[in-house]
C-alpha cells in the first residue's frame, strides 16, 4: 500500500558548488510512503506525515548551507574562536568564501556535489531511521518550482530573526515581477535577475573590518583585497563570512524580502522609472510587494 503527500514542504537553503560558488536554492518536496497497514488501517497518519516528516526535513537541510564533504575545494574544521562553531573554507572556480557559523547552520552531505540525487539520498536515510516499522519504503521527490520567466539564486542571513533565517548563508531561488502602470516589464525583471544570479546579498550595517572577522588560519592567510567582511551575533551564535566582490551585492537595509522589494523599487526610481510596483518572491509562493 502506498501513501503520498505532494507539496509537503519547501526547503530553502544554499549549497557549495565548485563551478558557481555558493548558490541559493528552493526545492518543493513530495513524499511517497510504501508499507503495510497499521492497527488504524493506515500506512501512516497524514498528520504524522505532515508534521513529523516535515520537521525531520526542515531540521536536516532547511535554511542551512549544504556542504559536499567529498569535494576537495572545501574544508570544514572546528572553530578556535567559538565553542560549537565551525569554519568552512570554500574555494570555487568563481570565487572564494570563508565562514564561521554555529554547527547547526551547516548540513554535511557525503558527496562531491550537491544535487537532487545526493540530497535525496541524505534525507531518505535520515527519515527512514525515524519512521515506524510498518513503513517499508520511502520515495522523496525534490523539485524546483516551474517558473516561466526569469529568476535568480541568492544567499543571505538575517541577524534580527529569532529562527533559522538568522543563519548567514542560507538562500532561495526566486522570481520577481516588476510592473509599471500595472503592466509587467520583462526587461527590468531580467536585469535584476542577472544582477542577483548566484549572489550573496549583505547588509551594509553588518560590515566589519578585516581585523574583527573570525575565520580559520587558512582563511586569514588567503584573504585578498577583493574580500569584504560581515559578522553578527544572533540567538544561535556568532556568524562570520568573507565574500569576494564579484559575487556580492551590499544593500543599505536588512535583507528581508520586504526590504529587498523596497530596495529594488527605490533603485528603479533612482534610475528614473516611475509608478513602479515590485513583487519580490522569497522562494516559492511567498514574498512582498513595494510601490514607488
Amino acid at each position: 500500500m502506498q501513501l503520498f503527500v505532494n507539496d509537503l514542504t519547501v526547503i530553502d537553503f544554499s549549497y557549495c558548488c565548485q563551478e558557481r560558488g555558493i548558490v541559493g536554492e528552493s526545492w518543493i518536496v513530495d513524499v511517497l510512503l510504501d508499507g503495510a497497514l497499521n492497527e488504524m488501517s493506515m500506512v501512516l497518519d497524514f498528520a504524522v506525515v505532515k508534521k513529523q516528516i516535515k520537521a525531520i526535513i526542515d531540521d536536516a537541510v532547511d535554511h542551512k548551507l549544504l556542504l559536499p564533504m567529498k569535494n576537495e575545494c572545501m574544508t570544514v574544521t572546528d572553530s578556535l574562536h567559538q565553542e560549537n562553531h565551525e569554519y568552512v573554507d570554500f574555494i570555487s572556480e568563481r570565487a572564494s568564501y570563508y565562514l564561521q557559523s554555529p554547527k547547526c547552520a551547516f548540513a554535511k552531505i557525503t558527496s562531491d556535489t550537491i544535487d537532487v540525487a545526493s540530497v535525496t539520498e541524505h534525507l531518505t536515510a535520515i527519515i527512514l531511521e525515524q519512521l515506524p516499522q510498518n513503513v517499508q519504503g520511502l520515495k522523496l521527490t525534490l523539485r524546483p518550482e516551474n517558473i516561466s520567466g526569469d529568476f535568480y539564486h541568492y544567499t543571505h542571513g538575517l541577524k534580527l530573526h529569532d529562527g533559522n533565517c538568522q543563519r548567514i548563508a542560507h538562500g532561495h531561488r526566486s522570481t520577481i515581477h516588476i510592473l509599471q502602470k500595472g503592466q509587467r516589464v520583462a526587461a527590468l525583471e531580467k536585469a535584476w535577475c542577472l544582477r542577483w544570479q548566484d549572489i550573496y546579498i549583505a547588509s551594509d550595517v553588518d560590515r566589519v573590518a578585516k581585523a574583527d572577522i573570525e575565520l580559520s588560519n587558512f582563511a586569514q592567510h588567503n584573504l585578498t583585497p577583493d574580500h569584504h567582511f560581515f559578522s553578527y551575533t544572533a540567538p544561535q551564535g556568532r556568524f562570520d563570512i568573507a565574500v569576494e566582490n564579484t559575487v556580492l551585492d551590499v544593500v543599505d537595509c536588512d535583507s528581508t524580502v520586504e526590504l529587498l522589494a523596497d530596495f529594488i523599487a527605490r533603485q528603479l526610481v533612482a534610475d528614473n522609472q516611475r509608478e513602479v510596483t515590485v513583487v519580490a518572491f522569497e522562494g516559492v509562493g511567498k514574498g512582498a510587494i513595494a510601490n514607488a
